[in-house]
């Protein structure tokens, strides 16, 4: 199984007290469907995974996959620094219904090469549910290699990666040596047209929380090798890509999505609302990218 194109890393929309708010969960979905989008990674990074409960993790991937109703593919969250909570979390995926996992480098604790092959193998290998490595060291500290992915790869049940890391030297050695049939995705929006052009599956975006066709249709140009196209989307975009991580995601993104009247601009501690310095720009690059209708 291979996913490709945009696939978005998906806000957890949430209610004014902090509580989930799935009837904007079902319009986010409903809205992704329309405009193209390729897949939906739910509960990940630009999920807020780190503030939800285990059970609220578990109520949003049933709630996507439901409400989603084979339209589009569910790619869960499932990562964990806890080998065995990260296997729980993928099981409980597979027994819903979700299509693949999305499984990030444990954080924190820190592990060695040799730790994240055995980790990645032991989720593998107790769980039948294709699963998607997600490599993005400057939040989990601990890198996952070239090499050790190229040794993962090899396992059937293992059949691509989420690099994060903006490094496209890394992409392509990685694009260059991985088998058929393993996917490379980018996390990063700013060098995404540059990895499809290489070659590269998809993107795993935040910018597709507010942008989807644009994305989409990029993806779609970039495969077809459509160059004009996509670098007229990507300079399109291109102020959007950056102030969306003018402080940590997902703040910037539920902002937007705030004003553009998709959802409430909820987070939970420790994540603050965006600072008020950043509207103007923000604002206007939404406007520029065709997000937002001059008034």
């Amino acid at each position: 199984m291979m996913f490709h194109g945009s696939l978005v890393a998906l806000v957890t929309p949430m209610c004014d007290d902090g509580s989930l708010d799935l009837d904007n969960l079902r319009r986010l979905i409903d809205w992704h469907v329309t405009q193209k989008t390729d897949g939906l990674v739910i509960v990940g990074t630009t999920g807020e995974s780190p503030t939800v409960s285990v059970t609220e993790h578990q109520q949003l991937i049933t709630k996507a996959v439901e409400f989603s109703d084979g339209r589009i593919p569910i790619i869960a969250g499932t990562g964990a620094n806890s080998t065995a909570e990260a296997i729980e979390l993928t099981r409980f995926s597979r027994s819903v219904g979700a299509a693949a996992g999305l499984s990030v480098v444990p954080y924190y604790n820190k592990p060695g090469q040799d730790g994240l092959y055995q980790h990645f193998c032991a989720i593998a290998d107790a769980v039948e549910l294709p699963l998607i490595l997600y490599n993005v060291p400057g939040r989990t500290i601990a890198d996952l290699s070239n090499d050790t992915v190229f040794r993962l790869a090899s396992h059937p049940n293992i059949i691509g990666i989420k690099d994060a890391t903006a490094d496209l030297w890394r992409a392509s050695e990685l694009l260059a040596n991985t088998p058929p049939g393993f996917a490379c995705y980018t996390g990063d929006d700013g060098s995404a047209a540059a990895f499809l052009l290489m070659g590269g599956h998809g993107v795993i975006s935040v910018t597709a929380n507010v942008a989807p066709a644009a994305m989409a249709e990029l993806c779609r140009a970039a495969r077809d090798l459509d160059v004009i196209t996509t670098r007229k989307i990507n300079h399109q975009l291109l102020d959007l890509h950056r102030l969306l991580f003018v402080e940590a995601n997902p703040i910037p993104v539920k902002w937007a999505l705030a004003e553009m009247g998709w959802i409430h601009p909820t987070l939970r501690l420790p994540l603050t609302p965006l600072s008020s310095t950043h509207h103007t720009q923000l604002r206007a690059a939404l406007l520029q990218a065709g997000c937002l209708i001059s008034s």
